[in-house]
């Protein structure tokens, strides 16, 4: 297995962490901070799998599957707990969460007719504003500026979560009627 896919699976090994500290109050205050933390390097670990494949000619179909599905593991963890900690309604949650099960349902059809559908620029907007998104409200930051900043950046990934998601669908329309021909 090469780098880049070692660091996808390092960055799901990482959630649970991720989510036990965003959720659990033992170390006071310091929790945010290290679920934080966690969620920066996991973030982090995306860029550099991505650019490590590229620039050395690792890209596997393994990675153009599982590299999607770790970001998606990793952002809807953190916008489940949100709904928990009562930092995002569930409305929102619900639409971003409902676009990542019709995609990786693409996907899948696309695998089983041979196809490996890579991420779009639509999609990798869209991840990183939502991963600047969750940044922002575990951050937490006490300035009231910071809340118009935050507001907009959730909007703003949320257009971006229903714009790729049509961008997707528009550009992978064929991969249903090929699926429907078996």
């Amino acid at each position: 297995m090469n780098l880049p896919n070692k660091l996808t699976i390092l960055r799901v090994c990482m959630i649970p962490f991720f989510v036990f500290f965003m959720m659990a109050d033992y170390i006071g205050a310091a929790s945010k901070w290290v679920a934080l933390a966690i969620f920066v390097i996991a973030s982090l670990t995306d860029l550099l799998d991505g650019k490590i494949a590229r620039k050395y000619n690792l890209v596997t179909n393994f990675g153009k599957f599982m590299d999607p599905l770790a970001d998606k593991l990793l952002v809807c963890s953190a916008l489940i707990c949100f709904v928990e900690l009562q930092a995002l309604p569930a409305w929102m949650v619900i639409i971003i969460i409902s676009r990542e099960f019709i995609i990786n349902g693409f996907r899948l059809i696309a695998a089983d007719n041979g196809i490996v559908i890579a991420a779009s620029y639509w999609g990798k907007f869209k991840t990183v504003f939502q991963m600047v998104m969750i940044i922002l409200l575990i951050a937490d930051l006490p300035f009231a500026w910071m809340d118009i900043i935050e507001t907009a950046i959730i909007y703003i990934a949320l257009i971006l979560t229903v714009v790729s998601l049509a961008d997707y669908l528009m550009k992978n329309k064929g991969v249903l009627r090929e699926g429907s021909q078996k």
